[in-house]
């Protein structure tokens, strides 16, 4: 598989701090590829600088083969890049807006109206079409921003913070239009602040910290990398506090979490027996019962402390 981004020694400073401090990594083709990292990380220096917003200080950025800032044209032209924010104008339809898109892109007329099209229909957007976008909910917004980020048809398609502030449905929807841009070859350049999100849709991740790279693997590797604590998550038929259960020699710490409460330990098989017997002596009914390994979200926090992903 080759790659379609290499990021060689890539650093910026501001002043005195080294925002990137001197990164490398590979996206491979057709891959959904997350970058991740708490505020303040450098996380959207480091896409800014990909995405030819801003130049880099030092090191070299490639886009299949071209350098961002030797050939920022034709680099540009083979990605597409969603904000955080919405681009789209607000005064403009969705449909003018797409066309606006496609005159940037040097996208012809006749395929520029074929695509706006194609993309308005894909996005349940086309009865809206000539409608102003400041009239359009949050999650048609964002839909409408996806399109203007495909319609010059790119090889890799930045999106940044993509369901964030959406509601469930939009999110999914969101979700599921990710998967078929990548099924259908798009490679995809993911920034969240969700770790489930990630875990769900991307082949690898990227965690930076401190304008540096923690880790890169797969979701699942990450996890078996960072070993450490499994933990069994129970709920009682009647309310259990932390305080209520007895003490559990194999267990290192609990956590109440909703109805639910979790014993961290290295011994998940003992730990469930005891709890049974709990129950059994104290007269309730387990209703649930779960075995569960590190998560995305652990493997984040170990790797960068407390600061939240953003």
């Amino acid at each position: 598989m080759k790659n379609v981004i290499e990021v060689t020694e890539l650093r910026k400073n501001y002043n005195a701090l080294a925002a990137v401090d001197s990164i490398s990594f590979e996206v491979e083709e057709g891959e959904v590829f997350g970058f991740l990292g708490p505020n303040g990380a450098g996380k959207t220096t480091t896409v800014r600088m990909l995405t030819g917003i801003i130049k880099p200080t030092s090191g070299r950025i490639s886009i299949m083969g071209f350098g961002i800032e030797q050939d920022p044209i034709k680099a540009k032209q083979l990605i597409g890049v969603v904000p955080e924010l919405s681009n789209a104008y607000n005064e403009l339809s969705a449909w003018n807006n797409l066309q606006f898109m496609a005159e940037l892109y040097g996208v012809s007329g006749r395929v520029a109206r074929g695509r706006a099209e194609e993309l308005l229909t894909k996005f349940d957007l086309y009865d809206r079409r000539d409608t102003k976008v400041k009239t359009f909910s949050k999650g048609m917004k964002q839909k409408l921003t996806i399109a203007m980020a495909l319609m010059n048809d790119p090889e890799i398609l930045f999106l940044d913070e993509p369901t964030s502030g959406l509601d469930v449905r939009s999110a999914r929807l969101i979700k599921k239009m990710m998967r078929e841009l990548n099924n259908a070859g798009t490679t995809i350049f993911l920034t969240t602040h969700y770790m489930e999100e990630a875990n769900q849709l991307c082949s690898r991740v990227a965690i930076i910290n401190h304008g540096r790279i923690a880790a890169i693997d797969a979701p699942e590797k990450l996890k078996t990398r960072i070993g450490g604590l499994e933990w069994v998550e129970v709920s009682f038929s009647t309310p259990v506090t932390v305080s209520d259960l007895p003490d559990l020699p194999q267990v290192l710490e609990v956590r109440s979490s909703g109805d639910k409460l979790q014993l961290y330990t290295d011994e998940p098989g003992s730990t469930i027996s005891r709890l049974v017997d709990y129950a059994r002596s104290t007269d309730r009914t387990i209703v649930t019962l779960n075995t569960l390994t590190p998560t995305l979200e652990d493997v984040f926090i170990k790797l960068t402390g407390d600061g939240r992903a953003g």
